[in-house]
């Protein structure tokens, strides 16, 4: 089944969303039964973004145990307390392996491969052909020359399209995220910040159509670098004051060291005001240093858990150096075994 069969016509969407069509409707249009519920998180969550995950294997990287020994990168993820898996998706990207991929239907493969596998799923929406991010924001190139009437549609369309593809595979996301540090707009310039009622526009059609076919799922905006707490607050009083709709808010944070109490100090902040519980969607650390990582691992663990945050994700814990230009990783590339930063997942 190819994508455009996949996408139901816009009258008939908003017709459904109108009468408040249960998220029912997109799988019996789709021809599949009913999906199971989100699993309820039993406790904190532990995650990782493992999104290159593909196109790694596809060029024969592989990944070792803490004894050496090669194995499915799931199931090593799982033998350090991971429970859930995020996952980018971008809407037209490129062939590119680290700066690519990442399409709706590649996206749905992996989240299914991850249910496969025990693990829980978070669906990141960029809005983008490829990364955005607390600097970034630039539309899908399809979209850069709408107006914002055009450019609502276009989000309706997309996020309710690619949600119901995600349930084609028989995923039910834990979480979706509509955004990813989206502390200056989405779309820019449309859905800047500096628009703030277009920006909300945009991001609640998102919401609203993750909804309408994931009714349980809870669905988070996406802020970095709360160590400028005003940056978070400009963006959130802006949204609330609009009228936006989350339930949770994501954080990015790869603080180390003496810096791990002041942004731990402000995620609590953020929470407590704005009264949606916090989760850190983003840690990671350089390679090179994995001690160093590993204790500001524990710290933002035993911390979040302190103030009754959600949980935290480690992102892209296997990149191996070769494959990509970032240079926070997990794993050891010279012997493919994970390094001393993943126990700060068992430790804390």
């Amino acid at each position: 089944m190819t994508d455009n069969q996949r996408t139901e016509p816009l009258g008939i969407r908003r017709r459904s969303l109108l009468l408040g069509g249960a998220a029912g409707a997109g799988a019996l249009a789709l021809g599949v039964g009913p999906l199971s519920t989100p699993a309820e998180a039993a406790g904190f969550v532990k995650g990782a973004d493992v999104s290159w995950l593909p196109q790694m294997e596809a060029q024969g990287y592989y990944w070792n145990n803490s004894a050496g020994a090669k194995q499915d990168l799931f199931t090593i993820l799982k033998g350090y307390g991971i429970t859930a898996i995020s996952l980018r998706t971008w809407v037209n990207p490129s062939s590119d392996p680290a700066n690519g991929h990442c399409g709706i239907e590649e996206t749905a493969q992996l989240a299914q491969r991850a249910k496969n596998a025990g693990m829980d799923v978070l669906i990141g929406f960029h809005f983008g052909d490829t990364w955005n991010s607390v600097g970034v924001q630039n539309p899908p190139a399809a979209w850069a020359s709408m107006a914002y009437s055009q450019m609502l549609d276009a989000m309706y369309d997309y996020v309710y399209h690619s949600c119901n593809v995600i349930k084609y595979y028989g995923v039910t996301p834990a979480w979706v995220k509509i955004g990813n540090e989206t502390n200056s707009g989405v779309c820019r310039p449309v859905g800047s910040v500096s628009r703030p009622a277009q920006m909300t526009g945009l991001l609640n059609a998102a919401y609203d159509m993750s909804k309408q076919v994931f009714p349980n799922t809870p669905v988070l905006v996406h802020l970095a670098q709360p160590q400028k707490l005003d940056s978070i607050q400009n963006f959130l009083n802006a949204y609330q004051d609009n009228g936006g709709k989350w339930d949770i808010t994501g954080l990015s944070s790869y603080a180390q060291g003496g810096n791990v109490a002041g942004v731990l100090t402000n995620m609590q902040t953020i929470q407590s005001s704005y009264g949606k519980p916090v989760m850190q969607v983003e840690y990671g650390g350089p390679v090179g240093k994995p001690t160093q990582v590993r204790t500001a691992l524990r710290e933002f663990i035993a911390g979040l858990k302190g103030f009754g945050g959600l949980g935290t994700f480690f992102w892209e814990p296997e990149g191996y150096p070769s494959f990509n230009a970032y240079n926070s990783s997990a794993w050891d590339e010279s012997t493919h075994r994970p390094t001393a930063a993943m126990d700060g997942f068992l430790d804390a």
